[in-house]
């Protein structure tokens, strides 16, 4: 299927503000271009996001609820009750509970933690988890990246005398659960200035509005935001705004002094000594911690990131890392077995949407089956599997199809259901997925756009080679950390050709070195297609004129840096 590549244009008004900031950085066109494409329209604007600093994030307190949670938490304390910090499974969930019982072990030794079993439970507050806070003394839950819909849990929870604090960054639906505080930026009447903390997000802002009531220096939080930069980058939430912010010194506080068990995974994914980036975490930190919850418990990822034994952190990440190349193979099963469900639907070509279930298929890996089916087929995607009783399923989207409103169109057939614009959850009853099926794929298909059906790469702009100096690469530099809303400048290039010395490269000649240059320059571009070898025809090889999309990256072989491009897809001219 060919890329439609969709150039980021302007408004008038837009270009105004770029020619602006032309005058006033003193930089290329194409960078202030970039900037505006950002929402960065004034020289406040770009100073601040040039030059991030930790008083830029936001006063806690503007969050609803803060103060009730903050004076709960106070109280617990004072009459030294006993706290639960209880979060879900994911890497966004147990980041979050390892933050918060951190930080809160330092006050007081009346505090455990509680990971729900993703088979056994499921996701979000459990009448388990519930009980056994209530017979172990607990009189105090702190919930962390769920919550935001248990108005049923929580209704229990308080008829067995234990008080919730509820911290989730979900989309809640009309009533909010009558807990002690509700902390989600996303409550409709939200008063806090930024809607896109991840789960982790809101809890470090709880603690941080603790620290602020207790004359505690916002310093002794520091060495907690490398958790911060792991949950941000893994639950794909925008770097954007504070989350910008707490990313930039996240990722510093990851690359200079990790916690032991974040140590102990950077060393089984081969990064030690080397620059850890959002993509690192993406690709390899992030799954290992997954992995625990996805195989086993997550509860052993949450061991891990709060231990200070180094034998320990050392045993216990080489143990994840098995988890991993285990849920790798049940992945790689899991997406054959649905691969070829999906080839023997005769109907499947009529559908914009794809819906497949399995009762034998794990829990464990559907969200990733889900992904990978979205990928390859371009199609909303949601797989399915039976758990305790119940068909529990993971949805991803493409570009632009609200799968939350789709899915959110079915819930007369769901028993509950949670997520985002891109991916979500959902569970039923297993008689109801043919329904769900059908209803399912007629909304899509009265609500997906032509256009959306076709994959598309967005383009920041179209520029010449010679534009790429080092000076333009240094400062295109300072657009990181990138990640959603804020993702690596994409660029279009026309009319070059190879040097001569293009070659395929890989152990199945699967991908395509490139030296390409432009007509009247003698300036020769270095460039990657990672599996695109099949693009090597006699169209490149005669010289003829091709247009490029890609990325700028820096190449460090043996030490020495160099200018790259990552080249994403390529087009006769």
């Amino acid at each position: 299927m060919e890329n439609r590549w969709i150039i980021n244009n302007l408004s008038e008004e837009d270009e105004k503000c770029q020619k602006a900031l032309e005058e006033q950085l003193k930089i290329s066109p194409t960078l202030c271009r970039l900037l505006v494409q950002r929402g960065i329209k004034t020289m406040d604007e770009a100073r601040r996001f040039f030059h991030p600093q930790l008083e830029h994030i936001h006063d806690p307190f503007l969050m609803n609820d803060m103060d009730k949670a903050v004076e709960r938490i106070n109280r617990a304390l004072g009459k030294k009750e006993k706290i639960l910090v209880y979060g879900d499974y994911d890497v966004d969930g147990t980041t979050a509970v390892t933050l918060v019982y951190k930080f809160l072990q330092q006050f007081t030794s009346n505090i455990d933690f509680y990971i729900p079993d993703r088979y056994d439970e499921g996701y979000g507050i459990s009448y388990k988890g519930i009980d056994y806070a209530s017979e172990n003394g607990f009189s105090l839950i702190i919930v962390l990246d769920c919550g935001i819909k248990a108005v049923e849990k929580v209704k229990y929870a308080t008829q067995r005398n234990v008080d919730i604090i509820i911290c989730d960054h979900h989309n809640p639906d009309d009533t909010l659960p009558a807990a002690v505080a509700v902390l989600d930026p996303k409550r409709v009447d939200s008063t806090y200035p930024y809607a896109h903390l991840s789960g982790c997000g809101v809890g470090f802002k709880l603690m941080q509005a603790f620290a602020i009531s207790n004359h505690i220096p916002f310093e002794r939080l520091l060495n907690l935001m490398d958790l911060l930069a792991v949950s941000i980058a893994s639950d794909i939430v925008p770097i954007t705004g504070e989350n910008r912010v707490l990313m930039l010194f996240g990722l510093k506080q990851l690359n200079q002094n990790p916690c032991i068990g974040l140590k102990g995974i950077i060393d089984v994914c081969g990064l030690r000594d080397k620059e850890v980036t959002v993509s690192e975490i993406v690709f390899k930190i992030g799954p290992r911690i997954n992995a625990s919850g996805r195989m086993h418990s997550a509860g052993e990822a949450v061991e891990l990131l709060i231990t200070k034994d180094l034998k320990f952190a050392k045993e216990r990440s080489s143990q994840i890392d098995s988890y991993n190349q285990e849920r790798k193979n049940l992945d790689k099963k899991t997406t054959e077995d649905a691969l070829e469900s999906i080839v023997s639907d005769d109907e499947f070509a009529n559908k914009n949407s794809i819906v497949v279930y399995n009762p034998k298929w794990s829990k464990g890996v559907i969200g990733i089956v889900a992904s990978r089916l979205s990928e390859k087929f371009y199609r909303p995607s949601v797989v399915l599997t039976l758990s305790n009783g119940y068909a529990t399923g993971s949805a991803r989207s493409i570009s632009g199809f609200d799968i939350y409103k789709a899915i959110d169109s079915c819930r007369d057939l769901l028993e509950n259901f949670g997520g985002h614009i891109y991916a979500a959850g959902l569970t039923l009853k297993e008689k109801n997925v043919p329904e769900f099926q059908r209803r399912f794929d007629e909304y899509v298909s009265a609500n997906i756009t032509e256009e959306q059906k076709v994959p598309q790469i967005d383009v920041d702009a179209t520029i010449h080679f010679s534009e790429i100096t080092p000076k333009f690469f240094n400062i295109l530099q300072k657009f990181a950390p990138f990640g959603p809303d804020n993702l690596k400048p994409v660029f279009v290039t026309h009319n070059v050709v190879d040097f001569g010395t293009s070659r395929l490269v890989g152990k199945e000649l699967e991908h395509l070195k490139l030296e390409l240059t432009e007509p009247d320059s003698e300036n020769v571009m270095n460039g990657i297609a990672f599996g695109m070898g099949e693009k090597f025809n006699d169209h490149i090889k005669d010289l003829k004129p091709i247009s490029i999309c890609y990325t700028i990256e820096e190449n460090n072989f043996n030490g020495n840096k160099s200018i790259q491009l990552m080249v994403k897809d390529i087009k006769e001219a």
